[in-house]
Parts: C-alpha cells; sequence; structure tokens
C-alpha cells in the first residue's frame, strides 16, 4: 500500500505544472524561438504583474524591456503583444491572412458561442462579415440616403440639448439614443424615441457589459473558466444582460418573419431572413437564427459604444480647450454658415477634420484591440508563432507612437495638419484597427463623427458648469470613455 502525502502531491502538481509553463504553450507546442517575455508563475503566469485596469498600461512599459513583440502568460495560456505602429502594421496589414482569426477566450465563446461576428472565427465568421458589409452598403453606409438619416437624428438631438437652456445635463444617454438610432435604423428599419423604456433598457446593458468586460472576475473567467463558471460575480452580470439582449432580437426577428416580404427588403433582418430562406439545409448552413442574434447583437453594440464614446470625448475636449472649440466654430461659420452639414464639406474643412483625428487618437477608445490569432504557424519578425496563437495588437501603442505623432501623451489637432493649416493624413492613425478584422463599420462612423460633431459645434458653444474640473481621467471597460461629468450646451446666434 502506498502512503498518500497531500503535501507531496500539491508540490509535484505544482512543478509539473511549472515545468509545463516554463517548456510549453497553451497548445501544447514547444517553446522553442518563441517571443520573450517576463518569466511567469506556476498556474497564473504573469497577471500578478498586470495593471487590471489599464492592461495595455502594463504591455507598454514590457515593450520597453522586451521590444515591439513579446510574450506573456495569461494563467496557461500565451499571448504575444505587438507595440508600436510599425510592428502592428506589419503583422495586419503585410500578414493579414497570417493574423486574421480569433482566438477561443471562454468568457466571449460562452456568450456568443462563436456566432455573429466578433468573436467569430473560421468560415463562420467570412460569411458572417461578407453578409454585413454588403447589406450595411446596400441600407445606406457610404451612401447620401444615410447622410439623410443622420442629418435628422442631429435634429433631434439638437433639439435635447436646446431643452435644457443652457442649464447643467449629463449627455451620456442622450448621445448614445442618438448615434445608436442610426445602426438600429439599418438593423430594423425603424428609430426609437429616446425616452422609450426598451430602448433605454438596450443601451443600459451595453454600457454596462462595455464597464464591467475586463473586470478582474471576467479575467478570472477566461484563466479559469471551469473554477469560476458556478462563482457570483460580474460575469454572471454579462450573461444576465446578453441573455436580455438576445430576448429582444428574437421577439424582434419573428416578427420580421411574420411580416416577411421576400420581394422588399426593407432591413438587414429582412435581408437575413432571406437569406436563410434561400440557403440549402445542411450541415453547412450560416444563416441560422443564433448567427442572425449574435450578429445583430454585435452590430447594435459596436455601432452604437464607439462612436457616441468619441462624440462625448470631442464635447468634453472642447470644453476643456475652449480656444480650440473657437477655431472649428469660425471654420464651420466661414464654410457652412447656418445651413446643414454635409459630408461634402469636410474637405473644405481642415481644421474641423483634424480635431475630430485627434478626438479619436487622443481618446483612445480601444487602447488594447480585440484579440486575434494566427490562422497558422508563422515565423514573424523572427519568431515562431504556432497556429492559434492568440496576439494583441497593441492600438495604444499605434495611436500614441512618439515616432508619428509628435506629442503623443497630449491633445494636439496639429498631428494632422501641414504648416500651411491643410489636413494632412498620417498613417499611425488606426482607431478602428486595420487588416482583415478592421471595423467593418469605419465608414459609417466616420460620416456619423464628422455631422453629429460639426452640428453641435455649429448650434452650441459648450462649457462646463460653474466651478466643475474638467477631469480627463477616463473610465476603464472595453473602451476608455470620459468619466460621468455635466455639460453646459449654450445656444449660438
Amino acid at each position: 500500500m502506498f502512503a498518500f502525502d497531500p503535501i507531496s502531491i500539491l508540490l509535484s502538481i505544482i512543478v509539473v505544472l511549472f515545468l509545463i509553463n516554463t517548456f510549453y504553450d497553451s497548445n501544447g507546442k514547444s517553446n522553442k524561438n518563441f517571443p520573450p517575455g517576463p518569466r511567469p508563475l506556476p498556474i497564473i503566469g504573469n497577471i500578478h504583474i498586470l495593471d487590471k485596469k489599464r492592461p495595455f498600461k502594463t504591455f507598454q512599459e514590457l515593450a520597453e524591456k522586451y521590444g515591439s513583440v513579446f510574450s506573456f502568460r495569461m494563467g496557461l495560456t500565451k499571448v504575444v503583444v505587438l507595440c508600436g505602429y510599425d510592428t502592428v502594421k506589419d503583422a495586419l496589414v503585410n500578414h493579414a491572412d497570417e493574423f486574421a482569426d480569433r482566438p477561443y477566450i471562454p468568457l466571449f465563446h460562452d456568450v456568443t458561442k462563436g456566432y455573429g461576428i466578433i468573436s467569430a472565427s473560421g468560415e463562420n465568421w467570412k460569411v458572417m462579415r461578407r453578409f454585413a458589409l454588403s447589406t450595411l452598403r446596400d441600407f445606406g453606409m457610404g451612401k447620401k440616403v444615410i447622410e439623410s438619416a443622420i442629418n435628422e437624428e442631429c435634429d433631434s438631438l439638437v433639439e435635447v440639448f436646446q431643452s435644457y437652456k443652457g442649464k447643467p445635463f449629463e449627455n451620456t444617454i442622450k448621445i448614445n439614443g442618438a448615434v445608436a438610432n442610426i445602426i438600429v435604423s439599418i438593423l430594423l428599419g425603424r428609430r426609437f424615441d429616446y425616452n422609450d423604456p426598451t430602448f433605454l433598457k438596450l443601451m443600459s446593458v451595453i454600457n454596462s457589459n462595455v464597464r464591467i468586460i475586463q473586470s478582474p472576475m471576467a479575467m478570472l473567467y477566461n484563466i479559469f473558466p471551469s473554477l469560476v463558471r458556478w462563482l457570483p460575480g460580474t460575469h454572471q452580470t454579462i450573461f444576465k444582460n446578453f441573455k436580455e439582449m438576445q430576448t429582444f432580437i428574437r421577439e424582434t426577428f419573428a416578427k420580421h418573419k411574420e411580416e416577411l416580404d421576400m420581394n422588399d427588403q426593407r432591413n438587414l433582418i429582412d435581408a437575413y431572413l432571406i437569406k436563410q430562406k434561400e440557403e440549402k439545409p445542411g450541415p453547412g448552413r450560416f444563416f441560422h437564427d443564433e448567427n442572425l442574434t449574435s450578429l445583430v447583437s454585435n452590430l447594435f453594440a459596436a455601432g452604437m459604444e464607439t462612436t457616441s464614446t468619441t462624440l462625448r470625448w470631442g464635447i468634453l475636449l472642447m470644453m476643456k480647450y475652449p480656444e480650440i472649440q473657437i477655431k472649428v466654430q469660425n471654420e464651420i461659420h466661414n464654410v457652412i454658415g447656418s445651413t446643414q452639414p454635409q459630408i461634402d464639406h469636410k474637405k473644405e474643412m481642415p481644421y474641423t477634420d483634424a480635431v475630430i483625428h485627434e478626438i479619436q487618437r487622443f481618446g483612445n477608445i480601444v487602447p488594447s484591440n480585440l484579440p486575434h490569432a494566427t490562422t497558422q504557424d508563422v515565423t514573424f519578425r523572427g519568431y515562431f508563432l504556432p497556429k492559434g496563437t492568440q496576439v494583441i495588437p497593441l492600438l495604444t501603442s499605434v495611436l500614441q507612437d512618439k515616432k508619428y505623432f509628435e506629442k503623443p501623451h497630449e491633445f494636439y489637432p496639429q498631428h494632422f495638419l501641414d504648416a500651411n493649416g491643410k489636413f494632412v493624413k498620417n498613417e499611425a492613425f488606426m482607431p478602428f484597427s486595420a487588416g482583415r478584422r478592421s471595423c467593418a463599420g469605419e465608414n459609417l462612423a466616420k460620416v456619423e463623427l464628422f455631422l453629429f460633431f460639426t452640428r453641435l459645434m455649429q448650434k452650441f458653444t459648450f462649457q462646463p458648469p460653474p466651478g466643475m474640473d474638467i477631469d480627463l481621467t477616463p473610465v476603464f471597460g472595453a473602451t476608455l470613455s470620459p468619466s460621468m461629468h455635466d455639460i453646459c450646451a449654450l445656444p449660438r446666434n
């Protein structure tokens, strides 16, 4: 009979895990010629040195020691971090196919089951992205029809701001609602009143998930899913929120199915349901209800969150730098006057264009980017990355690359202006990421940002309430957003 010593067994397990941790990656392949990085601890890897609120800050610091390509272990999973414009562009653009996959992340997978577009992989992702891009174009993205819809929504937002008559108010829900209505009009063929309880609930669950998706419990779930799955915590809130969104979407497309006219596609859901009817049955089917639920949820959240957050940063920065706000307003007066802004005005408004670009750069909305994964074994910049390696192309390091931006940590519109005041492109401007996984709604977002921002600057002068200090410290989550604050929108003559 053998006597089992619990302490000896525990020590043996730790030694084995340490050996695995040291010599093998999470796919069981050898570490040979893998990017360097900090020495991991058994089981937990390097998470003890990670700034939980600002992981991108830890990654930037590690890049100074290990270079622009380095590794970091999240539990037993090795992650490769790419820093700086040159390196990120090399991966996402020059090696676009090799870095086009998404990794398996337990929380995202358990929420979406790999469906939709954001966290999907392989052929499913290709089919859903192709459908999303073509349908967004069909329903106005990049066309005059969407410009008219945005300007109508601008009218509604201006009315809401005017109703406060210059008195302080918090603008998050108002701007969220205006921006969300644009993507909702494409998805559902309608808009919501800003005070509609269903609309408010949908925006609330999205905002909640964005804030808590990088919470410590969510991070632990991704590292130890089988242990954390049954515990209370913010990850349970994420599941609850997503189920509420799913319920709304399923009820919505059930109504669309009843009213579906094969000869009259009114919105993206109609277009999807028609594809569903046309698709041959069998194991290769893609246009099923689960994909529709995740796709609509993905587009709703992405279509609202980043653009509305950028606009909120824009208003806050104009309050912080009133001299810049005045220059924008003077250009609007000289080029547009009191008429309705049009996207064609942008080429005549270099300063306003530069300010919008700098708001996006300085706001640094998605600092860590969404994680990528290698689609095959690849040698990149002298290092061997096995197929399935999780990769973080750090957008913060691109938007703050001192090689391309003179004052990377300051709000400085001159980053996008030449000596004569003409707009100049900066190749390191990459807020929408790049390559195969770049933002599907990039063109729509650019039009929204210009029209909403220009109209608001045309109609109002923004000031902080008396006695309020303007704090640019962001709220940390999946995106970086301004902290809650009141604004005064003073009507302009």
